[in-house]
């Protein structure tokens, strides 16, 4: 059974900074590729940034480039999404997520945590 415990949400200040943290088990994390997504009230769910298994290769929207970061320790089990210089429009419920891959292809469906809660406002 895949299990996530994520952690590190909360209210913060615009300008403000927080990192998430998951832990992952049930599968051999070094093996997936692992990724955070949000969903803000009222739209879909989006793809905040991916890093594939070695961590040698990363991926991130647009609208978070240059300010968030992802990173992984694999003999921890535990994906990271740093999150510096926060606006409000980055308030969401954060998920972290983690998907099978072989070398750069990937296969099934993604697992999912159960999302915490990051409300940027002043």
């Amino acid at each position: 059974q895949v299990q996530f415990v994520e952690s590190g949400g909360g209210l913060v200040q615009p300008g403000g900074s927080l990192r998430l943290s998951c832990v992952v088990s049930g599968i051999t994390q070094r093996s997936y590729r692992m990724s955070w997504y949000r969903q803000a009230p009222g739209k879909e769910r989006e793809l905040v940034a991916a890093i594939m298994r070695s961590g040698d290769a990363t991926n991130y929207a647009d609208s978070v480039k240059g300010r968030f970061t992802i990173s992984r320790d694999n003999s921890k089990n535990t994906a990271y999404l740093q999150m510096n210089s926060l606006k409000p429009e980055d308030t969401a419920v954060y998920y972290c997520s983690a998907r099978f891959c072989s070398g750069s292809v990937c296969y099934g469906d993604n697992y999912w945590g159960q999302g915490t809660q990051v409300t940027v406002s002043s």
